[in-house]
């Protein structure tokens, strides 16, 4: 073969093999995480920090209360529709103490546990990419149970429903797996009788929840 054909041949031979290179490369790194799909069943563990905004509104004048923050474990559960549209199911338990404030202040008003199943619509944006946000909107109905009265008679919280707000975002790792975070806002309030109606009023608890976790999709 001639040098000056060599010369032509070998730069379009080294093009094609770095075309190819890079498209094996390309469909290699497709492959190697599982992209979102309707049908898909996915499961998370989280870590999630709780931290209440709460304001009230109580029969004693000037009282307040405070409510503390908790960190726990959390697992959900979600089910694509479609590509982008999913269902997501939140379950945790956590516990919270509780203090007056105000006219209030220096009185405990012990502990108490809630357990807040919330149901969220969610819209997960570019769900073939390795890293895809989402945002999402939905119901929440909490449970309050195991109460401590701390330095009061009794006190009571009524179960209530409330309104939630989310947006997160998961990155693929490798496979089904994949890392979530996820930041909720839940609108929620309770009606409260301390000692028998000695104090009654409503506590707006409206807390934040950020979570961080790891998935995995079926």
């Amino acid at each position: 073969m001639h040098t000056r054909t060599m010369k032509k041949v070998i730069p379009l031979a080294l093009a094609a093999l770095m075309s190819t290179t890079a498209l094996t490369a390309a469909s290699a790194a497709e492959a190697d995480f599982k992209a979102k799909s309707a049908g898909d069943i996915v499961i998370r563990a989280r870590g999630i920090y709780v931290t209440p905004s709460e304001s009230s509104s109580l029969s004693a004048p000037g009282g307040d209360v405070n409510v503390g923050n908790d960190t726990v474990p959390e697992v959900d559960f979600s089910y694509f529709l479609t590509d982008n549209v999913a269902l997501e199911l939140i379950a945790a338990t956590t516990r919270h103490t509780v203090n007056g404030s105000g006219s209030l202040s220096g009185t405990s008003l012990g502990k108490v546990s809630l357990l807040p199943p919330t149901l969220t619509v969610q819209y997960h944006f570019m769900p073939k990419e390795r890293f895809s946000p989402y945002v999402g909107a939905g119901l929440n109905y909490t449970f309050f149970y195991n109460v401590d009265s701390g330095a009061v008679p009794s006190v009571h919280y009524d179960n209530h429903i409330g309104y939630a707000l989310q947006a997160g975002a998961d990155y693929a790792i490798s496979g089904p797996w994949s890392l979530n975070i996820d930041v909720k806002k839940i609108f929620l309030r309770t009606n409260v009788n301390v000692a028998g109606g000695a104090v009654t009023g409503k506590v707006d608890l409206d807390p934040w929840i950020v979570g961080l976790g790891i998935g995995y999709r079926f």
